[in-house]
């Protein structure tokens, strides 16, 4: 059975291509590879190609038998949405439309769409639900959001069955370390920790120490990339088997100030982190935690890799081997 995984040579979606090849599919990544790294995608079939251009992934869809689809290609720095949203509409959607009208025209009607907390905005409850309101607070949640509806709409004017996955903070890295984060620029917490002790970066900013939390910084839920990629398998498994559209909490339902992940990364590399504090970055909530009851009880996922030592040591393990690589 062959899926088809757009955006397959970037962070989340390399390792879900590892996972579905792990479980037996056969899997044709579609990549512009503009932030994507050609070095993290192990196997399966490879395209080069734009979702800006309907031709290439038109071709796609008439040449190979594509059952369903995962979609992770997308622009997804928050503060950039916020310096030119123009760029994030315009990218976001029409990409996604173009793929949809595609997969339609093909007849394939089946799609896992990588989706975000950002859809919450500021929560009123925590942990957030799937039935919380949706109140994007920045572009690129309103991207997100957007997408949603459209999906929404599609299934009622054309029977399009999706499952959209809403990620909290995706961290670390493969536990065999042969994938990893190789964003560029790098702006999560971890890796820019890790980057800056192993001397790949020159000073680490630590953003807002004056949030209501117990030590002033802000709470996030950091989810192994590996828990993430193995739910999307099982989104794929439920969709396949029984066509029900869906939206699905992907977190781990325990939060970690900045801080506390600063102590961690000190305690378990034995490096003192000298930090500056900087102001809290435009749209940043003091504390952001899923429930993930939904995700266990309709796809039967459960955490494997998700503490915070699993998180950190595998980044840790992945940003040394890539160091020694470039050295």
């Amino acid at each position: 059975m062959k899926i088809l995984v757009c955006g397959g040579a970037g962070y989340i979606g390399s390792h879900t291509v590892k996972s579905l090849l792990r479980e037996g599919f056969e899997v044709v990544v579609f990549d512009n590879f503009s932030s994507g790294k050609e070095e993290l995608v192990i196997g399966g079939e490879v395209i080069r190609g734009d979702l800006d251009d309907k031709a290439p992934i038109r071709r796609v869809f008439s040449t190979r038998q594509i059952e369903a689809v995962l979609h992770f290609a997308s622009l997804i720095q928050v503060s950039e949405s916020f310096l030119n949203p123009q760029r994030y509409y315009t990218h976001n959607l029409s990409t996604s439309l173009n793929l949809l009208e595609a997969m339609l025209e093909a007849g394939v009607k089946k799609i896992i769409f990588s989706s975000s907390a950002a859809v919450y905005g500021a929560p009123l409850e925590i942990p957030i639900p799937e039935s919380h309101p949706l109140n994007p607070i920045n572009p690129y949640g309103h991207t997100k959001l957007f997408v949603e509806r459209i999906l929404q709409d599609y299934e009622k004017a054309y029977d399009l069955k999706f499952i959209s996955l809403r990620y909290f903070n995706a961290a670390g890295a493969d536990p065999d370390a042969e994938l990893g984060e190789l964003h560029d620029p790098e702006t999560h917490l971890i890796p820019n920790i890790l980057l800056f002790l192993l001397g790949q970066k020159k000073s680490f900013d630590l953003y807002g120490t004056d949030f209501p939390t117990a030590d002033g910084t802000a709470i996030r839920d950091y989810i192994h990339v590996t828990d993430l990629a193995e739910a999307h398998v099982l989104a794929l498994r439920k969709l396949l088997a029984s066509p029900e559209s869906d939206f699905i909490n992907l977190g781990a339902s325990r939060g970690y100030s900045v801080l506390e992940v600063i102590r961690k990364v000190e305690e378990m590399t034995g490096q003192k982190i000298i930090y500056s504090a900087k102001p809290k970055r435009l749209g940043d909530v003091p504390v952001l935690l899923a429930s993930k009851e939904k995700a266990e009880e309709r796809l039967g996922w459960r955490l494997r890799y998700s503490g915070l030592e699993t998180i950190i040591g595998t980044a840790w393990r992945w940003h040394k081997k890539i160091t020694q690589k470039q050295s």
